[in-house]
């Protein structure tokens, strides 16, 4: 990039981010597209470390037993606001041969902030359980507006379908996760499997995006119910910024990207892990009784600890984990 698109590029990022013109730009590696860095484990362990001392970050590091393939390429866009990228994905499989249960992760951050590698030290835990575990990379709101990330998530999965026998996937069973913001795409991606309209022409489009189970850690899954309407919607608010209005300007896009308003008598497997912060599970309970009356299997377990995001942390990621490999089990085994 010559000085002066260089120059432009950080003026764009100032504007778009809020940052001033004398900071220094950031952005997504590789690319020009602009990077909000302010979700990260070493800013929330600041925010924690006193009154939670047995907190411990959860560090990338492969197991013993599993292979990991990094920046893997699942998607090329050609064409976006700031220049063509690839978008990759981080895939964490057993070493030993077969075919196994494959889990897409998807990072939260408030459609705006953090990367895949907040899913990476969880990823590496399940894999070494016996599944094929991949942390994904998506489009943020600083770059594209819903329904872009969704569009990049199904992608993703058909490209894991698409590629199942080189990386020991078996292509019956792929599940998806997310945490906070990731829990809510996570579970508006497994509530709308076969809806066309969220399929988006990222490639591999012989292959189903279909998955066969959800995990939402702390995921919102209505956006119009009272817990997520009565907070103050300041126009910088993340899921206004992301849905392009608030819910008076956007109601459409509000109902739209609620995962409840999908569930369906078809729908999948559900595991629901909650922290002690009421606020980001907006619709849960609705969704749990049209699941019971359904009879759609779900659990529910809840951390009793005031730490959104909890699944960073050791002691409480290693809970997660047994939580999430014990629900996979059950649900790719019926």
């Amino acid at each position: 990039m010559n000085k002066k698109n260089h120059a432009f590029v950080i003026f764009l990022v100032s504007v778009l981010t809020g940052f001033g013109l004398s900071a220094q730009a950031q952005f997504i590696k590789g690319t020009t597209v602009p990077a909000d860095t302010t979700f990260n484990v070493p800013r929330v362990y600041r925010q924690i470390k006193n009154n939670y001392p047995q907190a411990v970050p959860a560090k990338d590091s492969i197991p013993a037993g599993v292979i990991a393939d990094r920046d893997l390429v699942y998607a090329h866009l050609p064409e976006t606001s700031f220049g063509p990228r690839d978008l990759h994905v981080d895939l964490f499989r057993p070493e030993k041969a077969g075919k196994y249960p494959a889990l897409i992760l998807v990072h939260g951050g408030g459609w705006r902030a953090g990367d895949k590698s907040l899913q990476v030290p969880m990823a590496q835990m399940i894999a070494q359980k016996g599944f094929v575990a991949v942390a994904v990379e998506y489009q943020l709101s600083l770059e594209a507006k819903y329904p872009a990330a969704v569009h990049n998530i199904k992608a993703a999965i058909r490209w894991l379908r698409a590629n199942a026998d080189e990386f020991n996937i078996d292509p019956d069973f792929i599940a998806i996760s997310g945490c906070s913001a990731g829990g809510q795409l996570a579970a508006l991606v497994g509530m709308t499997n076969g809806v066309n309209q969220f399929e988006g022409s990222m490639g591999n489009n012989g292959q189903s995006s279909a998955v066969q189970a959800v995990i939402d850690i702390d995921g919102v899954l209505d956006f119009m119910a009272p817990l997520s309407l009565n907070l103050d919607r300041r126009p910088d608010s993340p899921d206004v910024q992301w849905l392009e209005g608030d819910f008076y300007t956007r109601p459409d896009r509000w109902k739209e990207a609620s995962p409840i308003f999908w569930l369906n008598e078809n729908s999948v497997p559900v595991l629901f892990l909650n922290s002690g912060f009421p606020r980001f599970t907006a619709g849960q309970y609705e969704m749990i009784s049209m699941m019971e009356r359904w009879g759609i299997y779900h659990e529910l377990h809840k951390f009793d600890v005031q730490i959104h995001p909890f699944w960073l942390f050791h002691p409480w990621v290693d809970e997660t984990v047994t939580y999430m490999v014990e629900f996979m089990r059950k649900v790719s085994q019926d």
